[in-house]
């Protein structure tokens, strides 16, 4: 299949969670719209390409996962948002963001067709940007994007705090202008920490258990075993 070719991830799946991902793809591509933005335009082979991503972590979770919107935005490549922001003195902040990747919590996701493909092509580099947004639309079915998915109440509690000790770790390693192996991204807030550990749990697994082996057991258990989850050279 020309879709598992050109997605590393999937092609160490066993049987079983191969044939879920699958019904979830087929899923995503009846349910969401995928619009292209520009002159880019996306063949069958590249849109089930996407849905494979997008549904990766979603493998355990399942359909509901996909609840809540409809629209993957696709941009050829980073694509420039305006930002606002009103301090507490009352002044207006106004600056534009380049971004990748982006999820709204109730409006689409949207994606860098360029970087996607950058993903595929070194899928052991530590980041997977459509990972990334997923796990944003997973944090925020509960309501709150907060870093903690919807999980049952013993489970989010054990997660709640291990995720804020190392959330609180890396966030003073980087605070101190220390070097840190895991991006220092991770730092700006609590779900962003959550969806930077997603992309190391698909993309770096070994490395996300060197530094944070009580994060990586907790993704591990949420997502499945990582395909590359043989040790590191």
């Amino acid at each position: 299949m020309e879709t598992r070719a050109r997605v590393p991830w999937l092609g160490g799946l066993e049987s079983e969670r191969d044939a879920r991902l699958r019904e979830l793809a087929a899923r995503f591509l009846h349910e969401k719209t995928i619009s292209p933005i520009g002159e880019l335009a996306l063949d069958p082979v590249q849109r089930c390409m996407l849905a494979a991503l997008c549904c990766l972590p979603l493998i355990e979770f399942g359909a509901e996962g996909l609840r809540g919107w409809s629209q993957l935005i696709v941009y050829p490549d980073a694509f420039r948002v305006n930002r606002s922001h009103v301090d507490a003195a009352g002044v207006l902040h106004e600056w534009q963001d380049d971004l990748i990747g982006e999820a709204w919590e109730s409006g689409p996701m949207i994606l860098s067709w360029a970087d996607v493909v950058a993903d595929c092509e070194d899928p052991q580099a530590g980041f997977c940007v459509a990972a990334h947004e997923m796990a944003h639309k997973i944090d925020a079915l509960d309501g709150a994007l907060d870093g903690t998915p919807p999980l049952p109440r013993p489970w989010q509690r054990e997660w709640a705090r291990d995720f804020q000790a190392a959330y609180d770790a890396l966030a003073a390693r980087v605070d101190a202008g220390e070097d840190t192996a895991i991006d220092g991204y991770a730092s700006e807030s609590p779900e962003e920490f959550f969806a930077v550990a997603t992309e190391y749990h698909f993309s770096d697994p070994q490395l996300l258990e060197e530094e944070m082996p009580e994060v990586a057991a907790h993704l591990r258990r949420f997502y499945g075993p990582s395909s590359f989850a043989a040790i590191r050279a």
